[in-house]
């Protein structure tokens, strides 16, 4: 099993979440196990904390673990929906669910679950270890060379014959075109406007602009907001698992 997970598990009874945190502290390794009692607490604990995997039950007061789903940012979590009710069973997958358990589960079935997740998120971390191999750029400014590790680019800026690359600390200067910056990011980037490139890890929301074409702009962990047009928006949701 992969290790380090950070799971929320969201039931409004206490019996279910005491199964749930007792088979996930056998079978997983976690660095955060988290609970919620409503879709409210849930959202709350979220908009704090990034989770790798959400236990969501489906029927809870207030706010049900559908319209949780619903208003997940991105980039999503793996989803299991947990219910009594087998009635939820196809608008659970509809909302991008890895699985759904029918209470009463047993273990093995719930092990069947954490199989799934375990095999999702092994695949993304395969995906960042590749990206990890990739060779940094090399930029020169004014005399200086800075080795700039590709992970710290958060996203990129066409401008005439150079593009601008964001980092966390500062901003940095390369001459190239946009898509041979692309190429040599590697897969953690998607385009999203003909003048930009975001790297996907650092969306958090997707908000769409009132004109009704489907252009919009993507928040970033840093609250910048990066121009998403209409013809690059599919691809970028649906690289985040997001259902366009």
């Amino acid at each position: 099993m992969m290790q380090n997970w950070r799971i929320l598990i969201v039931d409004d009874e206490r019996p279910a979440r005491d199964k749930l945190r007792r088979l996930i502290t056998q079978h997983a390794h976690t660095s955060l196990i988290s609970e919620a009692r409503d879709g409210v607490e849930a959202l709350s604990l979220v908009s704090q904390e990034r989770y790798d995997v959400i236990f969501l039950d489906i029927q809870m007061p207030e706010l049900d673990g559908l319209s949780v789903a619903q208003r997940l940012s991105l980039p999503m979590p793996q989803i299991v929906f947990v219910t009594a009710y087998d009635q939820f069973a196809l608008r659970a997958f509809d909302a991008n669910a890895i699985d759904y358990l029918l209470k009463p589960y047993d273990e093995e079935r719930f092990l069947r679950a954490l199989s799934k997740v375990s095999n999702a998120l092994r695949a993304l971390q395969v995906k960042a270890n590749v990206e990890i191999e990739l060779a940094p750029l090399i930029i020169q400014d004014r005399g200086h060379v800075l080795v700039l590790p590709i992970p710290d680019i958060h996203w990129v800026e066409a401008a005439d014959n150079y593009v601008i690359l964001h980092t966390a600390t500062g901003n940095h200067i390369l001459r190239q075109t946009l898509t041979v910056t692309l190429q040599r990011l590697g897969s953690a980037y998607r385009r999203c406007h003909r003048s930009y490139l975001v790297r996907l890890d650092q969306i958090i929301q997707f908000d769409t602009k009132p004109n009704g074409k489907g252009d919009g702009a993507l928040v970033l962990q840093s609250k910048a907001l990066i121009p998403c047009s209409r013809q690059f928006r599919d691809d970028v949701l649906d690289s985040l698992g997001a259902k366009t």
